[in-house]
């Protein structure tokens, strides 16, 4: 009966930081675009590896 006592707070304290974690996740936007991901896994917008364009995909190389 005495373990009661320390694993009931334990259990709360727990739970209300998984809450707490919850509405964090929630408030910062994380559930937002919840397909999003899946679908730009699907999405075939990538260049095949062996045909380049010659551009530096955005970004610039130091080079003139």
């Amino acid at each position: 009966m005495n373990v009661l006592v320390i694993l009931l707070p334990i259990a709360l304290l727990l739970g209300l930081t998984g809450l707490g974690a919850f509405f964090w996740a929630l408030r910062s936007g994380q559930y937002d675009d919840i397909d999003g991901a899946a679908w730009r896994v699907l999405a075939d917008d990538d260049e095949p590896a062996g045909k380049s364009s010659g551009k530096a995909s955005g970004r610039k190389t130091g080079r003139g």
